[in-house]
Formats: C-alpha cells, structure tokens, sequence
C-alpha cells in the first residue's frame, strides 16, 4: 500500500474535467462547490490566477430562503449579476466532479437567466 492513495470518485472525475476545462481572460471558468450546508460558486482566469467574481448561499446579505435547489438558483442570478457588472457575459462551467442534476443544475440555469453565456 506504500505510495498508493486511492482517489475519490469525485476526484477523479475533477481531475478529468480539469483536463479539458480552462478559464481564461477572454472565458473564464464558472467553478462550483457544493457543501452539505451551502453552495459557492467562483469565476476564475486561470492564467492570472485570480477569482474575478465570487457568490455564495452563506454570505451576510445573501436573503433567499427555501429549500437548497431554490437557493442554488438564487447564488447562480446572483454570480452572474455581478460578472456581467464585471464585464464578463461568457463562461465555461465547471461542475467540479458533480454530477449536473439538482443543485449544480440549478445554479448554471440561475447563471443563464441572469445573463451568463455558456
């Protein structure tokens, strides 16, 4: 067993998608993280390194109560209010090993709706 970790099913399909998914100034990467009490959701340039835009169901003026789909909804309007106030209309998605149903389904129509391009 030396030297030999065994990953998770979710980080190995996060390794996969890493492969393929890249965030850069002209598109950068819409990165979701899901919590068993909240959801966040990131947009990241990956070449400079740097979160341009960030939301979360668990920030202090954060106010949409209802079940963790609705919420999920409401942080996807909320990422995308504030990246098209940032100049950024498109992105790619980043599931982060998630399945694309439920919350992270939630979150990218809440992107769409509010004006995210992906």
């Amino acid at each position: 067993m030396a030297g030999k970790v065994k990953l998770s099913r979710r980080d190995r399909i996060k390794k996969g998608i890493r492969k393929r998914v890249s965030g850069s100034s002209e598109r950068p990467r819409l990165s979701v993280f899901r919590s068993n009490k909240g959801i966040y959701a990131q947009i990241i340039d990956d070449n400079a390194g740097k979160t341009l835009v960030a939301a979360s169901s668990l920030e202090k003026d954060f106010s949409a109560n209802g079940t963790k789909i609705e919420q999920s909804k409401e942080v996807g309007k909320k990422v995308a209010e504030k990246a098209v106030a940032a100049g950024i209309t498109q992105v790619v998605f980043d599931r982060n090993g998630y399945l694309y149903h439920g919350r992270i389904k939630s979150l990218a129509d809440g992107a769409r709706e509010g004006g995210l391009i992906f």
